[in-house]
């Protein structure tokens, strides 16, 4: 099975929301393509299924409410109204903090898994899963540039699938142990896995 950390070279620029097909019971699934670095954008979108559940303004707005009470502000430079704390103003590219308060505005609530830990030590039946959030080492141009990326996984209709928003369309996992030795291969490559729990 294909790594998402082995994918070096996908096109960053690549853009445009879409759907798959699923075949568990023909259920349509809603997938976000990459648009610079916008990945988080489109992973919480995917993970959410639904188009512009957030935007690109709901994610900038929750920067700069982080950024109000950084404890680090009285150390920033010219350069951080670009590279501010939690996201690039240019590019997006933002951080695991607005994730978190992206989704507790929608009733959720963010757990990192242990890495030392498999991914079978996750109950993938739990009534309260929502669904996972990985981050991931990426290189892209030819190794030139490194940084992470951020991919929603997540079950519809009983069907789990990888919503990679650099891949071309939702990719179906044929059961439940396919998944798991997918994030074991994430985790054991420097990824990142935070499960996202149901938090009414």
């Amino acid at each position: 099975m294909e790594s998402p950390l082995a994918r070096s070279e996908a096109n960053p620029d690549e853009e445009g929301p879409g759907s798959a097909e699923s075949s568990g019971g023909g259920s349509k699934v809603y997938h976000e393509r990459q648009r610079m670095q916008f990945c988080l954008l489109h992973a919480l979108n995917n993970l959410m299924q639904e188009k512009e559940s957030f935007t690109r303004a709901d994610l900038d707005g929750i920067s700069e409410n982080l950024a109000l009470t950084d404890p680090n502000k009285d150390k920033w430079t010219p350069l951080s109204l670009i590279w501010k704390p939690h996201h690039n103003a240019l590019t997006g590219n933002y951080d695991v903090n607005v994730l978190i308060a992206a989704l507790e505005a929608r009733k959720k609530k963010v757990v990192w898994h242990d890495h030392r830990k498999g991914a079978s030590s996750i109950d993938l039946d739990a009534e309260a899963l929502a669904g996972l959030m990985i981050n991931v080492p990426v290189r892209r141009f030819r190794g030139l540039w490194s940084g992470r990326h951020w991919v929603a996984i997540r079950s519809v209709n009983g069907v789990w699938f990888n919503l990679d928003s650099d891949l071309s369309s939702a990719k179906q996992f044929q059961g439940k142990e396919e998944l798991i030795v997918f994030l074991d291969s994430v985790l054991s490559q420097g990824g990142e896995l935070m499960i996202v729990l149901q938090d009414e």
